[in-house]
């Protein structure tokens, strides 16, 4: 597995946001994750979005992090919030996931941030296990979902 950082808004990206948009659609009954985001946010030094590619060259997994500071969301100064998280269906249980998210919590360190934060829902139980498997703690609400009963905050020291 290779992994390369790429704007948001690259093909790929597009590709694989929209195959997890759809799982979340199939989860939570309704159209994907609607929190706002746009490619800036996920630009260096303030954030970046990578993707892992197999031998082939095909894009398998994605994940990105983007600055927040105190803002009226329930975030704090210093946040690197992960978004996208994602590994296409027939190449899970392969440990993708846990090393696009160590690529990630590396970067965000590197840019000076000082806590990754997430946000999870009910209906992704993998994604929790993941999360709690790599050091994660329940954290206070915050973000677009902060008000949802199956919302559910993480947030790991960096």
């Amino acid at each position: 597995m290779h992994i390369r950082r790429v704007p948001f808004d690259h093909p790929d990206a597009m590709k694989l946001n929209d195959q997890v948009q759809a799982e979340y659609a199939v989860r939570y009954g309704d159209d994907g994750d609607a929190t706002p985001m746009a490619a800036a946010d996920f630009a260096p030094p303030n954030g970046v979005y990578l993707i892992a590619y197999d031998e082939h060259g095909t894009p398998v997994a994605s994940g990105g992090w983007r600055a927040q500071d105190a803002n009226d969301e329930g975030n704090v100064d210093g946040d690197a919030e992960i978004k996208r998280m994602y590994v296409i269906d027939g190449m899970r249980g392969r440990g993708l996931a846990r090393r696009v998210l160590a690529a990630l919590e590396e970067d965000a360190r590197t840019a000076g941030r000082v806590r990754m934060v997430l946000e999870t829902g009910t209906k992704q139980p993998e994604a929790i296990a993941l999360y709690t498997s790599s050091g994660y703690e329940p954290c206070a609400k915050f973000g677009y979902y902060r008000f949802h009963d199956a919302s559910r905050c993480f947030a790991k020291g960096l």
